[in-house]
């Protein structure tokens, strides 16, 4: 059986005649609460959509983890890599080498970024066959044959295979079975001073990872023809590492630390990145400030209908008081009136967004320009705890802002009413 309280406070909710500009005012405040909600509930699953779609595309062309030395190179990397795969936690782990190169073809040239990796275990830590567009991951460490022109005659050449990513090839203006030069900015010296090194390369397939500066930057090397370029001998930068929870690299990354010991150090790639998914979380956290200020600004509504109600039930209040009505039990009917206006309204506002995300995600009819965001319609992830922590914050609001009319209610003194109303 249902308290007199709350009986009182559902019969309040339904307005007579008299009172519809009171009601009409209560309406609003719940309109106004469903809609910051709803707008709140739909802007945090499109947040939470960028955050994790960028994490799945940087962790996607980029190792969970990274092993490297502080001396500079890795020098037994194949007894530390074995070291690593048996580590717990740890799915994979491949040496790779890394450094900084001039590209140029016959009709451009740019910087690029050199991957030297294990032909054998290109995708076992980054899947780079997946992200390939042309060719094949399997091209790295064989030859392909390419023409060009030494003195004047046509000449066939024998030369090794990249993968160079998709805004790259456009740059230079060139496809699968086409030639690039490479040169190392360190050079080699000779009796004249420091020679440039500058070697032909074949073009064996093509990557799109959906990131601009990846696909701008990044050229993918057999680790043996790397070594070779850079001169670095029998030596790896470091090793990269897949794990099997990516939320949990740090710990493995700890663990890895302490099982090779001094001098290697690793990096997982919440630290590497770190800035940038801070910045992500901080503008979410502001966003679900600012827009829980329509949610406080219906609060206030509700506060207002209820001191006007308050007012016109002056009468009312004091017969309850006179038949032993306590200060409590009157401050629970409006207490209670403001908590179901305010609950009302966040459940609405709940569909609406959940309605709302859930047509963004199915039918992504929001483009959105390529080539100033890395997707091309908005990504939208939905989750029941997001939304959960929207509906307790709202209606947390909407009962605290009941709190000061209610207690006017309450302290309302039967005597004053009878004596000059």
């Amino acid at each position: 059986m249902k308290r007199w309280e709350m009986m009182v406070a559902l019969r309040y909710l339904r307005a007579r005649r008299k009172e519809m500009f009171v009601s009409l005012i209560a309406l609003i405040a719940g309109g106004g609460v469903a809609i910051g909600v709803m707008v709140l509930c739909i802007v945090m699953s499109v947040m939470t959509g960028f955050e994790e779609d960028l994490r799945d595309r940087i962790l996607g062309f980029n190792p969970q983890i990274v092993l490297l030395s502080h001396g500079g190179t890795v020098r037994d990397y194949g007894q530390v890599t074995e070291t690593v795969r048996q580590a717990p936690g740890v799915t994979a782990a491949a040496p790779f080498v890394y450094g900084q190169a001039m590209v140029s073809s016959d009709s451009s040239v740019a910087g690029a970024v050199v991957r030297g990796v294990e032909p054998q275990h290109a995708s076992d830590v980054v899947d780079v066959q997946r992200h390939l567009k042309e060719g094949d991951a399997q091209n790295l460490g064989t030859t392909m044959a390419v023409t060009t022109i030494i003195d004047g005659k046509d000449e066939a050449l024998q030369v090794p295979q990249v993968l160079i990513g998709f805004e790259l090839a456009k740059t230079l203006g060139v496809g699968v079975g086409d030639w690039i030069n490479m040169m190392s900015p360190l050079g080699s010296p000779t009796a004249v001073g420091m020679v440039p090194r500058v070697k032909r390369f074949g073009v064996g397939g093509i990557f799109d990872s959906g990131m601009y500066d990846y696909d701008s930057t990044i050229v993918f090397m057999a680790m043996a023809d790397a070594q070779r370029f850079f001169e670095i001998g029998e030596k790896a930068t470091g090793i990269e590492v897949k794990v099997e929870d990516i939320d949990g690299a740090r710990v493995v990354a700890r663990d890895l630390e302490q099982r090779v010991g001094y001098p290697y150090f690793a990096r997982d790639w919440m630290e590497v990145n770190r800035n940038l998914f801070v910045a992500f979380r901080l503008e979410k956290f502001i966003q679900f400030i600012v827009l829980m200020l329509i949610v406080l600004v219906a609060a206030f509504n509700i506060a207002a209908s209820l001191v006007m109600v308050v007012m016109e039930k002056r009468k009312d209040i004091a017969i309850l008081k006179s038949m032993g009505a306590t200060n409590l039990a009157i401050a629970t009917i409006f207490v209670f009136k403001g908590a179901v206006i305010g609950i009302l309204g966040t459940v609405a506002g709940i569909l609406g967004g959940l309605g709302g995300a859930a047509l963004l995600e199915r039918y992504r009819f929001i483009e959105l320009p390529k080539d100033v965001f890395y997707v091309s319609t908005v990504p939208v992830r939905i989750y029941p705890e997001n939304f959960a922590l929207v509906a307790l914050a709202a209606v947390a609001i909407c009962v605290l802002a009941t709190i000061y009319p209610a207690r006017q209610a309450a302290r309302l003194a039967p005597v004053d009413v009878i004596r000059y109303e």
